[in-house]
């Protein structure tokens, strides 16, 4: 019989004294009565003889609890026993039957309820110490570890920067007049950004006209002097070559005496005196020339003074120097800009592609040199960018730059990855977290995270042996793989691994295990290891 089957029929049978014993007690009242009616009792002395048989049947079902093996479940027997003592008492006191009555009665009617009530408390005693109740057992369940090949991911912190992050200055002094941009708008090279008062700018571009214009007629006219003084080199030559023919003629003419010396004299001064005027026209020429050029270079002055005056007033337009997103403004309408480097007037940036910059440690450098030089190597890995509500950017990024240099302050090397960003999704100076597959584990064993509870900074999981007995096993775990750890040491690959009812079972025990299969590999291949 069944422990729950033996449960039932021991309480069926200790209540039934409790239903049987006023029925007794009555039946044996009336025969009591039947026998007064014919003597004279002397009344209350029923209870002397009664009394010692119930005594004597709370004894006897003492000594059997006490005894009999197992018979600690008899409590509630020998409180039903005590309640038919009771009851026989309080009939038969009741009736204050005497003594020579229940002596005038048969053997048999003086001892049917004590007998009952004995052989009742012996049958209930042995019934209920019999049948122990045995506490079931434990359910849990219990799984073998999954095997699997687990790239191992680190991650790092870092900020968004900009690709271009130009900052806009006003390039001359001058009071803010207005702003041509929405702030935070998408702005082309060139767009209209801010203007400064061009007056001032403007009465300088006038003036170095006017003097390009003066420098233009001083050019006219000297280049009128060159003229002229070509045209008297001409004359005087003229002259030089008449003169220079007649003291030719009058030489061999002196000789004969058909021309005077005197005439002969005469010639020669003319054509000295020519030779002189030619030299001097030459001179003037010369001058002349020179004259030009310094007019030429006073042009050239006064149109590099205009472009620079143009230049200046041009640049009361501030324009935008790249494609980007134009931020809020820092000056305001009438403030006086221009006036130092500090007088910034708003950043504009590119954003697509995008920076993320971060640093790593010098010991993560050297122990992840191969993954960060594998630019040079030619066969890059690619960058996840975590935003900083835990979504993954939908774009994968690579290595741009690693630092040159540690810094000793701090001891960290910067690293710089780049994202295109279409969109313009990300922005300059947000917190992201970069993660990268940096190595892969070859038959990393994995366990339910539910399976593994953690206890002053160790992790321990429980095993099943054979035998369904349970105990507890410290591991070391390595990576979080989704909801699950990677386990580096102390479990097997055939130990079988509690992972629902953790919490119910302690060493040693004996429990009902239910085996269940976790999901294979393949259903973790989206899965991210990070180190914990």
């Amino acid at each position: 019989m069944k422990v729950a089957t033996a449960v039932k029929l021991t309480r069926v049978i200790w209540i039934m004294p409790l239903v049987l014993a006023p029925r007794w007690a009555i039946n044996h009242h009336a025969k009591v009565n039947r026998v007064m009616t014919d003597s004279n009792v002397t009344p209350g002395s029923t209870s002397k003889i009664h009394l010692p048989w119930f005594i004597g049947v709370f004894l006897i079902a003492c000594l059997v609890r006490q005894f009999v093996p197992g018979a600690a479940g008899a409590g509630p027997i020998l409180t039903g026993l005590g309640i038919v003592g009771l009851t026989w008492i309080f009939f038969l006191v009741g009736a204050r039957i005497s003594l020579k009555t229940l002596e005038a009665l048969s053997w048999q009617h003086r001892v049917a309820g004590p007998f009952w009530m004995a052989a009742c408390a012996m049958v209930l005693s042995l019934v209920s110490c019999s049948h122990k109740v045995q506490p079931p057992l434990t359910k849990v369940e219990v799984a073998k570890p999954v095997r699997k090949d687990v790239p191992v991911y680190s991650e790092w912190i870092g900020t968004t920067v900009g690709f271009i992050d130009a900052q806009i200055h006003s390039k001359v002094t001058g009071y803010l007049l207005a702003q041509d941009y929405k702030e935070g708008s998408l702005v082309k090279t060139g767009d209209l950004l801010f203007e400064v008062d061009p007056r001032p700018f403007q009465a300088v571009v006038d003036q170095a006209n006017a003097q390009l214009n003066v420098a233009n007629a001083e050019l006219v006219q000297a280049r009128g002097d060159v003229k002229a003084a070509q045209a008297e080199i001409d004359r005087a030559e003229a002259a030089h070559v008449k003169t220079q023919l007649d003291v030719k003629r009058y030489t061999p003419l002196v000789k004969d005496g058909t021309v005077s010396q005197q005439e002969m004299d005469d010639a020669v001064q003319s054509n000295l005196a020519n030779e002189a005027s030619v030299a001097a026209a030459k001179g003037k020429y010369d001058h002349a020339v020179a004259a030009v050029k310094g007019a030429e270079a006073q042009i050239n002055v006064a149109r590099s003074s205009l472009e620079g005056a143009q230049l200046n007033l041009d640049f009361t337009k501030v324009k935008s120097p790249i494609n980007g997103i134009a931020g809020i403004r820092v000056a305001n309408i009438g403030d006086l800009v221009g006036t130092d480097q500090k007088a910034l007037l708003t950043t504009v940036s590119q954003i697509d592609p995008i920076f993320v910059q971060f640093p790593i440690s010098e010991q993560e450098y050297l122990d992840l040199r191969k993954f960060f030089l594998a630019k040079v190597l030619g066969h890059q890995a690619e960058l996840e960018l975590i935003l900083s509500d835990g979504t993954v950017f939908d774009q994968k990024g690579k290595i741009d730059i690693i630092g040159r240099e540690v810094e000793s302050s701090t001891g960290t090397l910067k690293i710089r990855g780049i994202f295109a960003n279409p969109g313009n999704v990300l922005r300059p100076g947000q917190y992201s977290r970069i993660r990268a597959a940096t190595r892969i584990d070859k038959d990393a064993l994995l366990v339910p995270q539910r399976a593994v509870q953690e206890l002053q900074g160790e992790y321990e999981l429980a095993v099943v042996d054979a035998e369904n007995h349970v105990a507890f096993r410290k591991v070391k775990v390595t990576n979080r793989i989704g909801s699950y750890w990677e386990i580096a040491e102390g479990l097997g690959t055939n130990d079988r691994v509690v992972i629902e009812g953790l919490q119910k079972v302690k060493t040693g025990e004996t429990v009902d295990p239910k085996e269940v299969t976790l999901p294979p590999p393949s259903d973790l291949a989206g899965d991210r290891g990070t180190t914990p």
